[in-house]
């Protein structure tokens, strides 16, 4: 009787879907607009070759958000998971080795990067002029890391702790101090790139302090010294449930390393040079992560609808669903593609002039490297299907068709005979194999749906 009267399995699924989509979406597009602010700045002020320089430091980012997901969703679930059992004494050890873990591997990773700086970002693609700049922004916002992965991971604890507005307000309230202090330390103290640096850090030292308060005051559990002690058996089953969301990480990081060689490779064989291509590289990237928040958080939304309804047996419930968030994501694909395609020079100003090459090539970039957009939709809704109705090998594959099994090798065989056009062919073919992958995956589980209902 409780089940049927839970708003999951009663309420309309539209009116569902914008309830818990909404948050997510904030929550994606605040940690996009970190990227979005200072990549707007250093363009304005340093050019393209401060945007180059944080393109090459962005696979560094993505290995925060890898360290940050594997504990934050691990440490949350363990959480939930030990509530949910009645064994509390076991959920405080769990959210305190998890908030210790955050900190502690965002500050090894602090110091491998400082140690090993200028060879790391060689390595990740930075030609001669760039390194630099590179050297500059990543020495300073190598000092963050403990603070953006504590920020972002912590974030999930407080969301399990049943708090998810404060948890959305720490990363907001750190972004808008980014943003505000951005050009104050760029133009006001003519600081360049160390300016957005330091204004970087500051915004997630801010967002962590908040994270670290609201667990010092937790609603359900009450945290001592002694749970953030790391104690092996906690930290395994944490690190063992956040595994999946790790590595998927691990795996764009891989790619972004990839594509960076590729494109100072190529591009130093090209009219273009090493730098121009880094540098559209990095804007296209971060303006199509904006557009990616919203379709991600929008699968995030369809997660728990799904997982219920599914459970529930009402199969047509979790099929709706899945359609209605499928045509959503339709609708904002084809408005991003559109605008991709349309306005990739407008686009391209925003962050800066350049040379009639940085142009040329940017507007390439936009038109050819993210041309089906329009189908970008299905792959990560598709695959937050095949988790929520408890398949998650299914949903792992598919996460990493696009990113890993199509795109990564493709990036590195099609410059061999193409040049540096290869790169950016490289995307579109990727994108509609995943798509279609995703297709036939979902039609054979819809018609597994329809016989269960029946």
């Amino acid at each position: 009787m409780e089940q049927k009267k839970n708003p999951l399995g009663e309420l309309p699924v539209g009116q569902l879907l914008l309830k818990f989509a909404v948050p997510s979406i904030i929550a994606m597009l605040v940690a996009a607009l970190y990227n979005i602010v200072d990549q707007f700045f250093i363009g304005r002020s340093i050019g393209e070759l401060g945007n180059a320089a944080t393109n090459v430091a962005f696979p560094l980012t993505t290995s925060c958000i890898s360290l940050a997901l594997m504990f934050g969703v691990g440490g949350a679930a363990s959480f939930n998971l030990s509530m949910g059992r009645g064994e509390k004494d076991k959920a405080v050890w769990y959210m305190g080795n998890a908030a210790a873990m955050l900190f502690l591997c965002g500050t090894a990773l602090m110091i491998a990067v400082r140690t090993f700086l200028r060879p790391m970002l060689i390595f990740f693609g930075a030609p001669e002029n760039v390194l630099g700049y590179a050297m500059t922004y990543t020495g300073i916002t190598s000092l963050g890391f403990p603070f953006l992965i504590l920020s972002s991971g912590g974030a999930n604890l407080v969301r399990a702790d049943g708090s998810p507005r404060y948890s959305m307000l720490c990363n907001l309230t750190g972004a808008i101090v980014n943003t505000i202090l951005d050009p104050l330390f760029i133009f006001g103290f003519d600081m360049g790139m160390a300016g957005a640096a330091l204004a970087t850090i500051l915004g997630q030292i801010v967002s962590a302090t908040m994270i670290a308060v609201y667990l010092s005051r937790c609603k359900t559990v009450r945290l001592s010294l002694k749970n953030i002690v790391p104690r092996f058996t906690y930290v395994r089953r944490i690190a063992a449930l956040g595994a999946a969301s790790f590595f998927n990480q691990m795996a764009m990081m891989i790619v972004q390393i990839a594509l960076n060689k590729s494109l100072t490779y190529y591009g130093a064989q090209s009219v273009y040079g090493p730098a121009i291509p880094l540098a559209c590289a990095g804007i296209v990237t971060k303006v199509n992560q904006v557009f990616f928040s919203v379709i991600i958080g929008i699968s995030q939304g369809l997660q728990p609808i799904v997982s219920f309804n599914y459970g529930a047996r009402k199969y047509d419930r979790a099929r709706g669903a899945y359609f209605l968030a499928v045509r959503a994501g339709f609708c904002l694909s084809l408005c991003a593609f559109l605008l991709f395609q349309i306005f990739p020079s407008q686009l391209m100003g925003i962050f800066g002039r350049g040379s009639q090459e940085y142009i040329d090539f940017g507007v390439n970039y936009f038109r050819i490297f993210l041309f089906f957009t329009f189908l970008n939709f299905l792959q990560p809704i598709s695959s937050n299907l095949f988790t929520a109705i408890g398949k998650p090998q299914k949903g792992a594959f598919l996460s990493l068709t696009r990113q890993i099994l199509f795109l990564l090798p493709l990036v590195i065989l099609l410059p061999r005979f193409m040049g540096i056009d290869g790169i950016m062919y490289a995307a579109p073919i990727a994108d509609f194999t995943a798509a279609a992958v995703a297709a036939l995956m979902v039609r054979q589980e819809m018609k597994l749906m329809r016989a269960q209902a029946q």
